[in-house]
Formats: C-alpha cells, structure tokens, sequence
C-alpha cells in the first residue's frame, strides 16, 4: 500500500502530523488517525439540546439517528432497519436494530427513542421542535425494539428529519435523572456511534476513538479523529498544507480554487454541513425595534445591499444570490420568482429612507465572528445610502443570547440551514409560536396568523404537489413583509487530503466510513 504519513500525538498537540495506516487481514486500513480541523470549541457534545454547528461537528460522531441521510437526502437506515408508514402518513412504525449497545455496554432499546424526543428534542432542539411539538399525538413502546410515532394529521416530512444532525438518539440511563442542559453526561458522552470520546481539552482538541462494539460490522474504518480547534481560518488552511491537519470543513471559497488545484487535496462542495443543509445567510430585522418595523424602512434598507457584491468579494463566487426565502435545494417548494420585485437600487433606497425614516442615522448588527466580512461589507453599502451600520461580532454564546433571549439588537446576521424539508428548518423562522428563547428560531419575532395556517396546513398535506403550493404561497407573503432579508445560498466546502477517501461532509458521521487509501 502506498506510504502514509505516522502520527505523532502528545498532550501539547504540536507534534499532530497526518496518519499512519496499516491493512488488516480483509484489506482493510487499520490504525489510522485522521486529524480534523475545528474552528471552535464545541464546549458540550449533546447534539440533541441544540442546533450549533460547532457541536454537530464533533458529536454526531458520536450518536446515531433511526435513520441517515445519504448524499440525494434520501432516507437509509441507521438505528433503525426499517419503517413503515400507516394510516395515510399518520403513524410511523420504527423497527430498531437488535445489536446496538451504547458505549457503557448497555442495550439501546425502544425506550431511549421516546425519551429523546419527549424529553430532550421537543423541548430543546429548535428545528425539531418548532416541527414536531405540536403534530405528534403519541410515542408508542410496544416491545424494546418497535417505536411507533402517532400524529394529529398525515406528517410527510417525518422521515427526512431524524437522522443524526436533526434527531440524535440519547441514552435514557444516563439522562433520565438531572437537567439536561446541564448534565454531566454532556462532557462524558455516552453514545452509539461509531466513536466514542477518548479525551477532551478545552480550546485544544478533541479525541475520539474507534467504537469497537459498532454495530455495522467493518465499520468505521479508522481508529481515532483528532478534532483540532483552530478559530483561524487561514491557520486551518496553513495547517492542511502543511500536513499537521487531514480534514477541514466550513472553507472559506477564497481558499477552495488553491486548493482544488493541487493533487495533494479532495475539495468537495455540498448543501449540507455540520449542523444542517441548505443553509441561506440571512439578515435579521428585530420586529420589535420601534426603528425597524415600518415596513417602508425594511424596504429601504433592503435595497440598500448588493447581495452580488457580497457573493464575489466575501464567497469569491462559491455559493449564489438568494431568489427566494426557501433554497432552491427544496426544488419542489422553492419558488425561484419570490424576489425579483426586490432590486439592488441605494438610490431608489435613500429616496425611501428620506420619505419614512428621515432620522433613521444608525443601526446594528450582530452576528459570530466568522461573519465578520458580510457585517464590514454590508456597512460599507450601508453607508452608501446615509445609515452607520454598528457591526457588533460577538462570540456564538453571545450571539445567541443577543439575539434570542435578551433581544438586545436591531439586525442580525445569522446563517439559517433551511434542511431538506420546509418543516424542519423553515417553520422555526416565521411561525409565530417559535418566538422566544430557543436559539435559531423565530429571531425577526415575525407574527403573521395567516403564516401560522398555512405552515401547519402544509405539514399535514400528504400530496408533495400541494405542499409545494402552499410553501410558494407562504415566501410569497412573507417576501411582501419582510420580516428578513435573504443574501446568499450558502455552499458547504470541505477539503481532505487524498490519502483519505470515503469522507460523508454531507452527514453529520462525516467519517462513519472514510478510511486512509492505500
């Protein structure tokens, strides 16, 4: 096989340099180490209590979902083997794997998927909440290893929204007793996935080992995942190129052409990345500022921003201008015409800013620092049309907490992955129930009742068509409002080195079955 380079691991984490690689008896590589580039701590590793990049990164590696996604977005099967789906998309009969065990060594049964979702993922995971809260009836147990899912109406979207990312499975004897936000288990993960926590060091990295007891046999095929926490973008890239990192996701599209030109490097573009897919860089109006709710001014201000500016100088082309609310990843509810009355137009803009806000001077905006650049450009087009536009780049706790609980802001910028179905990651952004404290929900506190009835109409409609009616309808009223502006389809980069294959960036078990090549 061919020469790979040994890692060498030591506390410090300096001496990490690529991976070394055995073949077993079958052929296949054994004692391999890929060495992952993170850009931020994830700071926990339950992927169920919240919808963070950042943790789905390294803990969906961890779980597994009833199923997975494969790289169409089609359902496969994971926890579970086999569904069916009865009484006209009213209930969903789940028929778990018999083999798996958790880390500990204890048996995953049917008991452990109803407590997930009752106790953890409909009250704390926002997307699969907003979705799922109200249509579910009952979570039935009829023996250890059946689920069976009831719901008020048909629910079409159900099996596009459990796998590992959306709907991870947690222990029910590790988390039965405690506050789940706070428990000890969300340091000392307890998991089925294909690896299992070996260490952890704050702000250094991470260290998964192989799951010996997995329950796919031959998988995975790698030993260990080092995830490294390097918050510079340019450092991870330095890093890869240099060889002390084999795998960086989120790149930055200035980095991705470098690199797809050298044959040292697999650069893969996909819709979907850690934490969700088709994800569309949005620009948040706080509906509650006196300031913001004319909608005259939302207008204004709208037409103030060159979204095609900002795709070439902060994505250098990777990714595209929005055309509607909804990605066009959703073909079938995307609604390609939703904006074409909104131009690009500062001069038409500060004609309308003079007329309805004539003293509007200043606003802000709050986002991560990773979205530094958009906030600088977009203040620079701000200022085109008279408005100071205050970039306040705070960390992601504080993000979220500005945001979505103190509410503290004017604007905010904040990438909303919209998933493969309009109930699992759009739902959450204009339902008017989902204004509160849950991170990534309704951050504009948009209220609209005739939203309201035609997002639950919509997700009870088993006829995909018909669905798809009532979705355009919705982007069509709500680009009428403008509760958000919507800038960029946004396009998940990753690059590896080739002595890999088989890495998944569109799953959250990104290396459930990757391997070193030989």
């Amino acid at each position: 096989m061919g020469r790979v380079r040994r890692v060498v691991e030591n506390l410090a984490i300096a001496a990490i340099a690529g991976c070394c690689a055995c073949s077993g008896e079958d052929g296949t590589p054994s004692g391999t180490t890929a060495v992952i580039a993170i850009s931020a701590d994830p700071g926990h590793f339950n992927p169920g209590i919240t919808t963070a990049a950042q943790v789905h990164a390294v803990a969906d590696s961890l779980f597994n979902g009833l199923v997975a996604l494969d790289a169409h977005g089609n359902p496969v099967p994971d926890l579970a083997t086999s569904w069916d789906v009865k009484e006209g998309g009213k209930a969903y009969v789940f028929h778990l794997a018999s083999n798996v065990r958790w880390h500990d060594g204890e048996p995953f049964t049917s008991r452990d998927v109803a407590f997930t979702f009752k106790e953890v993922l409909l009250r704390f995971h926002a997307r699969t909440r907003a979705g799922l809260e109200s249509a579910i009836e009952s979570i039935e147990t009829p023996d250890t290893h059946t689920v069976v899912f009831r719901f008020r109406a048909p629910h079409a979207p159900f099996l596009a929204r459990l796998d590992v990312t959306e709907a991870p499975i947690l222990p029910a004897h590790v988390f039965g007793d405690g506050d789940i936000e706070r428990h000890r288990a969300n340091l000392e993960p307890v998991g089925t996935g294909p690896f299992r926590l070996d260490s952890y060091r704050r702000d250094d990295r991470i260290v998964l080992a192989r799951n010996e007891g997995y329950f796919k046999p031959g998988l995975p095929r790698l030993d260990r995942l080092v995830f490294r926490v390097i918050p510079d973008a340019t450092t991870e890239i330095l890093a890869l190129e240099r060889g002390e990192v084999d795998y960086v996701s989120q790149l930055r599209a200035s980095d991705a052409a470098r690199l797809r030109a050298s044959r040292a490097f697999t650069v893969v573009a996909t819709p979907n990345g850690p934490g969700g897919g088709n994800c569309i860089m949005t620009w948040i109006f706080n509906l509650e500022r006196k300031a913001l709710a004319p909608l005259a001014v939302r207008r204004a201000l709208v037409r103030a921003i060159d979204r095609r500016e900002i795709l070439e100088k902060v994505l250098f082309g990777e990714g595209k201008v929005a055309k509607a609310p909804f990605s066009s990843g959703i073909s079938w509810a995307h609604d390609a015409e939703a904006l074409e009355g909104q131009k690009y137009d500062p001069a038409e803009a500060r004609a309308l800013l003079e007329k309805s806000a004539p003293r509007l001077r200043s606003i802000d905006v709050v986002h991560f620092p990773t979205f530094l650049k958009y906030g600088e450009l977009m203040k620079e087009q701000l200022a085109r049309v008279g408005v100071d536009l205050k970039v306040r780049a705070l960390d992601r706790p504080a993000t979220v907490s500005t945001i979505y609980v103190k509410r503290d802001f004017d604007t905010g910028l904040v990438s909303y992955c919209n998933g493969n179905d309009p109930e699992i990651g759009l739902r959450r952004m204009y339902h008017s129930s989902e204004i509160g404290p849950v991170a990534f929900s309704n951050g504009a506190a948009y209220r609209n009742s005739i939203i309201d009835a035609l997002f639950e109409g919509a997700a009870i409609e088993p006829e995909r068509e018909a669905r798809g009616r009532l979705y355009r309808d919705i982007q069509r009223r709500v680009t009428d409002e403008l509760p958000y502006w919507w800038l960029l389809e946004t396009t998940s980069l990753t690059a590896y080195r080739r002595s890999f294959r088989d890495f998944a960036p569109w799953s959250g078990q990104f290396a459930e079955t990757a391997s070193a090549s030989p």
